[in-house]
């Protein structure tokens, strides 16, 4: 009898609270309601791309010496606040504003849903304009973040401040307005769902520039110019970064559909993004294990995020077979050029160039020989692939897009470091590179007490160390 009172008087307050009409008009509620959906969708989408910083900070972190660990983390955050002020105040409009067919020219310093009119290239969804925003953000943040990669350990804090901004306003925002804010290559049919091209291969294009002008560390390589090892300093962080990139990357590709209805096709989405990555996984490993005689542990790791980069531009227009395919192709050629590219004496720490660069243009070229035609006309962009009867037509389009995307980043990546190069360099010193980022640039070390161990075993700052022997030595920085 208690029981019943209880579950009467709860009715009764719903329905004072909620009154009858409220549900009687269906017709008005439900695109309310749909749009609430779909906006809070988006609004999670965001918030996981976001968390992918926390991946890259673990990540590149673990992947560089104990001496300048913390000033890696601790630049994701700065590049991250960069890019929220770059973005809204002029990147936003660059990437898709109303404009011409290279950029945007309407909606600078961007001031919410009652700017809708200067974007028209994102009307087609019902989502708020303010969570657009957000979700556009997040995306550019991870392009960054990837730029500023390939300068760990050598570059100067403000290089990330100088060109960061820059690469904000001025680089990023023009791909992305070619391909997804109405611009020429987005006319052109290209096929490049959540950014294989627009996010990852512009990122990787800058570091390439970056490393290019930056040079090799000290004791990457010994006399004969042949590479040394330079190990990070703790795998673990390592692992744990990829794992946050992985649940991140949820975000990344299925919230592109921004909507979860539309028969749930954001689930197709999320479908090959992860086997995709799987796949990935185990060939990197495995390549690694026949070239080395050994399973290398951060080469499984590079493997899930070339596989990652590789499936975020064509997870939407391929069968889940070959979203397999993709990955595996993914992370073998993201070992191999790797290894290639740092035997031609690029030195990229956390192998930006060859796990978004290498692997993203794989992921671009790759929808035009597997898009299907059922998943082209269910997402309303471009052709079938090679392989389904398209023809060379969707592949035309899409290495046009990779090569434009290239040379324009590379163009204007270089210019802009090079420029600051002459004008205030863009390298510490020697004597700074040997103690550290941490202390030369900050003032204190990510880890005090390991490094004031060291330092106090020498009588000085932990510094560059050879073994006896000069020919043929592995050089390490500690």
């Amino acid at each position: 009898m208690k029981r019943k009172w209880i579950v009467g008087l709860i009715t009764a307050i719903m329905i004072m609270a909620f009154p009858v009409s409220a549900f009687a008009a269906d017709e008005v509620t439900a695109p309310v309601l749909e749009i609430g959906l779909n906006t809070m969708f988006v609004f999670l989408a965001a918030l996981l791309v976001f968390f992918m910083q926390a991946g890259f900070a673990l990540l590149e972190a673990g992947s560089v010496r104990m001496k300048n660990a913390g000033h890696v983390a601790g630049k994701t955050v700065l590049t991250l606040g960069i890019s929220v002020i770059a973005f809204w105040a002029a990147g936003f409009a660059f990437g898709f504003g109303n404009g011409n067919s290279f950029w945007g020219t309407t909606g600078f310093l961007f001031s919410g849903d009652s700017a809708a009119g200067s974007f028209a290239s994102l009307a087609a969804s019902d989502v708020s304009l303010n969570v657009k925003f957000l979700f556009q953000l997040s995306f550019a943040a991870v392009s960054l973040a990837i730029a500023c990669g390939g300068m760990a350990e050598r570059a100067k804090l403000s290089v990330y401040i100088i060109f960061g901004t820059l690469f904000m306003i001025l680089i990023y925002p023009v791909v992305a307005h070619w391909v997804w804010g109405g611009g020429w290559l987005g006319s052109l049919g290209m096929q490049d769902y959540a950014g294989s091209t627009v996010v990852h291969l512009t990122g990787a294009t800058a570091a390439l520039a970056a490393t290019f002008l930056l040079k090799p560390r000290l004791g990457k390589y010994n006399k004969e110019g042949k590479p040394n090892v330079i190990q990070g300093h703790n795998q673990v962080l390592t692992v744990l970064g990829v794992i946050i990139i992985w649940i991140g990357w949820f975000g990344f590709n299925p919230g592109s559909a921004l909507t979860p209805l539309a028969d749930g096709f954001f689930g197709y989405v999320a479908l090959t993004t992860n086997i995709a990555a799987a796949a990935g996984a185990i060939a990197a490993l495995f390549i690694s294990w026949v070239f080395a005689g050994k399973s290398d542990i951060p080469s499984m790791l590079n493997g899930v995020l070339a596989a990652f980069v590789a499936i975020t531009g064509s997870c939407a227009f391929v069968d889940a077979w070959a979203a397999v395919v993709i990955g595996a192709v993914a992370g073998i050629i993201g070992f191999l050029s790797g290894k290639w590219l740092e035997r031609a004496g690029l030195d990229d720490p956390i192998s930006a160039v060859s796990v978004h660069g290498i692997a993203g243009v794989w992921g671009a070229v790759s929808t035009g020989l597997f898009a299907t035609p059922e998943l082209v006309a269910a997402t309303g962009v471009g052709k079938p692939g090679l392989f389904y009867g398209g023809g060379f037509d969707q592949l035309g389009v899409q290495i046009l897009g990779v090569a434009g995307t290239f040379a324009f980043v590379l163009v204007a990546s270089f210019l802009v470091l090079a420029g600051m190069k002459w004008l205030i360099g863009i390298r510490v010193t020697e004597e700074e590179e040997m103690m550290g980022l941490d202390i030369s640039e900050h003032g204190s070390y990510g880890y005090p007490e390991q490094m004031q161990a060291i330092a106090g075993d020498t009588g000085k700052e932990p510094a560059l160390t050879r073994s006896t022997s000069e020919l043929g030595s592995i050089s390490v920085i500690k």
